[in-house]
């Protein structure tokens, strides 16, 4: 088991959150913590990167739900990097994939 690690950085696009371990129902509530620390703004896009997140269970799903309704309410988009093969098939199984909006890695996420 892989510990919960989220780093922020900004980008021109709006904050960067950088995921990597393990996110399920033991520390889900630590990424729904950090949303409330971001300061974003309409307009902005909040990208989660996910390229070092090793895995995702119902409640990391569910605060993946929370960060898109954390951005939404402040009128901002949120974006998911680097989702990792077997998180993606559940994001599609779930239909997810209909809510979310997926780019290859960060750099791309955070272009204009």
């Amino acid at each position: 088991m892989s510990p919960l690690k989220i780093t922020t950085r900004d980008a021109t696009t709006g904050p960067v959150l950088q995921i990597t371990g393990e996110l399920d129902y033991t520390n889900a509530q630590e990424l729904r913590e950090k949303l409330t620390t971001l300061t974003l703004r309409p307009g902005q896009r909040l990208v989660l990167d996910l390229a070092g997140m090793e895995f995702c269970d119902s409640s990391g799903i569910t605060a993946l739900i929370a960060a898109r309704n954390h951005a939404h309410a402040v009128q901002a988009d949120i974006t998911l990097a680097a989702v990792p093969a077997h998180t993606l098939r559940v994001l599609r199984i779930v239909g997810l994939d209909q809510i979310f909006t997926f780019h290859p890695d960060s750099d791309t996420a955070t272009r204009p």
